[in-house]
């Protein structure tokens, strides 16, 4: 059964660039726009892992984290951010993400990340 990503990125190019990059290794691929549309898009689809941009317009990954983890504690979310955002990678990390990518990316390390999220067990 394939697995599905939420690819939550407020630039259509970097969510253009990670499902171009899974799905062609078989995963369904969902997209949100904002931490807001992240929140309602995942209680509708449950995906099995979150790809999610910190810096976002309307409400931000670090919120959105925490309202998608706050529903639902065996949530999985990989956090994807820009050089330089060290200080909100540990928020992140320590809001439940389990990983992160920081950007720019190599494909490589997007399927490695992703495989290892997936793999291991939330944190709760």
């Amino acid at each position: 059964m394939s697995k599905s990503v939420l690819v939550v990125d407020d630039a259509a190019f970097m969510r253009m660039m990670i499902r171009d990059i899974l799905s062609k290794e078989g995963y369904v691929i969902h997209e949100a726009v904002n931490g807001r549309d992240a929140v309602e898009k995942y209680a509708e689809l449950h995906p099995d892992l979150v790809t999610m941009d910190i810096t976002m317009p309307e409400m931000s990954g670090l919120d959105a984290l925490r309202e998608i983890r706050e529903s639902d504690s065996t949530a999985r979310v990989l956090v994807v951010s820009a050089m330089g955002q060290q200080r909100m990678i540990v928020e992140a990390l320590e809001a439940g993400a389990m990983d992160f990518l920081v950007k720019p990316f190599q494909p490589t390390k997007v399927l490695e990340t992703v495989k290892k999220c997936l793999q291991s067990t939330p944190r709760c």
